[in-house]
């Protein structure tokens, strides 16, 4: 069942996000291709202003993108900066054409919102490595040499004039686009033009190394059964099922589709297989403090112990519990003696699906009737119904008591 925190939690305010950066690009892109006439500010603002706000929008979107990243990874900066651009989206909205921009700002709005709500979600500050100051400083020291060069140097060139030119300039060069509107026309002028040239293609390339990295560090990681870093920090309100075993099998299949679940095996080759199958998998190991602290037990609905080992289970129990006291946790005891002892490791709820089946078995043979009636009633109820029969049956037997 699907519960209200899953509808509002930080997964869906990044996919709102996400939804309204899209909007914003193609909103912008088509209002530049084929604009139309008024809007709902139509009367009030310009034309230039409304041709105007396509390209920002665009370029609002393709910020808004960036952003969603930051978000994947909790970032609070990201936060902030998807909280300022909101806003500016259904501006952008509002100035450009009703029919085109309506579902632009109805996201932006929703998408506002739930950053408000979620505010918490979202407190990881900005940890940049070296590799990525390097990116950073080598672009914009880049940019800054060719700018004031070409600036310095604009009567030896066609088409600069002021410093905006020279601005674009060295972006065309960096870029290797070269429009071919700016040339330079003295020796000093190519000398500086070639330099400009290097450096900024070379700033770009390890910008471009530093972009591509994670993505092939994710393919990698998914071809393995493993999941990425900002995969893990987005996870919230889940199901975390602790190991993997012939028990954890038909479980997976009662939750397909009901809930966020994220496994947790230090099998490998198990972990491939399931990631093959499009679960979502933590090669780790389940009794591991950091690994459950890397798997957000804390943020975790509840958890499922269901191997073939109950002494593993044990272990996996207590280091759940001492992370989340409030987590519920629902374990499987595969010898029956030993339910009181995952009990006393902080399993909220233990069953013996071998002394349970056993009883159903036992009864069937010596005369019980009725019994696969009550398999099959218990399979195709929802957990909410089997607790609300529950309740009803606590309250018959209160009833009787009483009387």
């Amino acid at each position: 069942m699907v519960s209200a925190r899953d509808w509002v939690g930080a997964r869906t305010t990044v996919t709102t996000v996400f939804v309204v950066a899209i909007l914003s690009a193609v909103t912008g892109i088509l209002n530049i291709s084929a604009p139309l006439s008024g809007g709902l500010l139509g009367s009030l603002v310009p034309e230039v202003i409304r041709i105007t706000a396509g390209f920002t929008g665009t370029l609002t979107g393709f910020l808004l993108l960036a952003s969603v990243y930051g978000l994947r990874r909790r970032l609070r900066a990201a936060w902030y900066s998807t909280v300022v651009l909101l806003p500016v989206s259904a501006t952008q909205g509002l100035i450009q054409s009703p029919e085109r921009a309506a579902p632009l700002i109805g996201f932006s709005i929703i998408s506002l919102v739930l950053c408000l709500l979620n505010y918490r979600a979202f407190d990881r500050d900005l940890d940049w490595n070296v590799t990525q100051l390097s990116a950073l400083l080598a672009i914009v020291g880049a940019q800054t040499y060719a700018t004031a060069g070409a600036y310095a140097l604009r009567r030896d060139f066609n088409g600069i004039d002021t410093l905006f030119d020279a601005f674009y300039f060295a972006l065309v060069t960096g870029s290797t686009v070269g429009y071919g509107d700016i040339t330079p026309r003295t020796p000093y002028a190519k000398l500086f033009g070639m330099s400009a040239l290097l450096v900024t293609v070379a700033s770009f390339a390890v910008a471009l190394g530093v972009l591509l990295t994670p993505a092939i560090e994710a393919r990698l990681t998914k071809a393995l059964g493993r999941m990425t870093e900002s995969q893990l920090e987005i996870l919230d309100n889940h199901i975390l099922v602790l190991g993997h075993g012939e028990l954890t099998e038909p479980i997976l299949e009662e939750l397909d589709g009901r809930a966020d679940v994220l496994i947790i095996t230090p099998n490998s080759e198990r972990a491939q297989r399931l990631s093959d199958r499009g679960y979502d998998v933590f090669t780790a190991d389940p009794s591991d403090e950091e690994s459950l602290k890397r798997a957000r037990v804390e943020e975790a609905r509840s958890a499922i112990v269901a191997t073939n080992n109950d002494a593993e289970d044990a272990l996996a129990i207590l280091t759940a519990r001492q992370l989340n006291p409030d987590i519920h946790i629902v374990a499987a005891a595969t010898q029956r003696e030993n339910e009181p002892k995952l009990r006393r490791a902080g399993a909220n709820t233990v069953i013996s699906p071998a002394a349970l089946g056993g009883h159903f078995l036992a009864e069937s043979a010596i005369g019980g009737s009725g019994l696969e009636t009550v398999e099959e009633r218990l399979l195709e109820e929802e957990p909410d119904e089997v607790a609300t029969a529950a309740d009803d049956t606590d309250e018959v037997d209160t009833d009787a008591s009483d009387d």
